[in-house]
């Protein structure tokens, strides 16, 4: 949609699904507004920014970070390796110990490593990893963190310095840390983001998309028909593109093939009561719950909710299909334990969700792979665009961004 906006003209744009935004989109249901779990605006790249404030204007809300971990039966805040303070002592003082030796041995520099695990070791020591770092990622990636590298840390993984880490095991809370200190969200949703877009543009086709991509004529089969085209801009993810496309290497198969995720089953909550505790969201790494992060959609916007009332997403560890008669008095037992809640009758309806593509994983095979596939597909002026087309950890910043320089090597063809 991006791309669309910066191409202007001379461009159709196909839309498999009936609304326009993909994982960005807000629906509604009996009066509560539920995204797609948690999706913020950062706005750190200006061209993105400027875009996004044409779009919606003063309609955006201006939000500073309150996030949190549940851990011990307690919260402390994010991230977890500068604020350790409220933990047992015996905790703080394992984290903080293990943090100093690690801080020592790599000279207080960030350094990398063959996995994440050792990236976690190296740079936080044995504590932070015991306590948080594995066992939160195990839950998140759905695999060890020794199964993954660290290519996509740089951003999304904050390395406090000593004297941050030390301030927040006494009590001095460093939370502006990180690349999602503070962040814009729209008053009803994210679905107001692409709403907007979709209203600047006039050539969508909705429940439309190509089953054949013939690369050599350079035309897709769309609608029973076949469609011409200078240039593809693609948001699907690349493990798919490939198998929609006649006649490709052997070589780009094998590549594709090599590339995997994990999916993510999520719960939608409506309450009928306001939540319980004031956090944005919630990060939980104990095995005995079967949730890894608890969001707030009404924290973020009390327009997502009836009066008086709040809404969560539950993003849950398994991903394997979900048993509601089997899971919920779990997750109603964690989400008492956590204050979200006080009782089971709190809650009006929750809603199993699914979405097939969540967390690429960065195995040793990721970027020779990725390689291949993205290198194909650009010389058969097929450009990626996206969380998945591209085949990586992203933010929504980054699709935008992704979509305007898309549009640009489109426009060189």
């Amino acid at each position: 949609m991006t791309a669309a906006l910066k191409l202007k003209k001379n461009y159709i744009l196909l839309e498999k699904q009936s609304f326009s935004g993909g994982l960005c989109d807000t629906v509604e249901d009996n009066g509560f507004r539920f995204d797609k779990t948690g999706h913020l605006l950062h706005l750190s790249d200006n061209k993105v920014r400027k875009l996004v404030f044409e779009l919606l204007g003063d309609r955006l809300l201006e939000l500073k970070r309150d996030s949190r971990i549940f851990s011990k039966g307690v919260y402390t805040h994010y991230p977890f390796q500068a604020n350790t303070h409220g933990l047992p002592l015996e905790i703080t003082a394992e984290c903080l110990s293990g943090f100093v030796k690690a801080y020592a041995a790599r000279g207080g520099v960030r350094v990398g490593a063959q996995t994440f695990e050792e990236f976690i070791l190296t740079n936080f020591g044995d504590g932070i990893a015991k306590h948080f770092m594995i066992p939160y990622n195990a839950k998140l990636w759905g695999v060890h963190p020794s199964e993954i590298t660290d290519e996509w840390c740089n951003r999304f993984v904050p390395t406090p310095c000593l004297d941050e880490v030390i301030s927040g095991a006494l009590g001095r809370p460093a939370n502006n840390i990180g690349y999602n200190a503070s962040f814009y969200y729209p008053p009803r949703g994210i679905g107001e983001l692409s709403s907007a877009m979709a209203a600047r543009l006039d050539n969508i086709r909705f429940g439309s998309s190509p089953s054949l991509i013939d690369v050599k004529h350079n035309r897709l089969f769309v609608d029973n028909t076949w469609l011409p085209y200078r240039a593809l801009i693609s948001s699907l993810p690349l493990d798919q593109i490939v198998n929609l496309i006649d006649k490709v290497p052997a070589k780009v198969k094998k590549a594709a093939a090599l590339l995997w995720c994990t999916k993510l089953r999520y719960l939608d909550v409506a309450l009928r009561v306001p939540v319980g505790t004031r956090f944005h969201w919630s990060y939980v790494p104990e095995r005995k719950y079967p949730f890894y992060r608890v969001g707030s959609y009404s924290n973020f916007s009390a327009q997502m909710v009836p009066k008086g009332k709040g809404s969560l997403y539950v993003e849950l560890a398994s991903r394997s299909r979900i048993n509601l008669d089997r899971l919920m008095p779990k997750v109603i037992s964690g989400l008492v334990e956590m204050g979200i809640i006080k009782k089971e009758s709190d809650v009006e309806f929750v809603r199993p969700k699914l979405i097939e593509h969540a967390y690429v994983v960065y195995d040793k095979h990721y970027s020779k792979s990725k390689k291949t596939v993205m290198e194909w597909l650009e010389e058969h002026s097929i450009f990626s665009a996206g969380r998945y087309a591209r085949w990586e950890y992203a933010a929504m910043e980054d699709a935008v961004s992704q979509g305007i320089n898309a549009a640009n090597l489109a426009m060189r063809v």
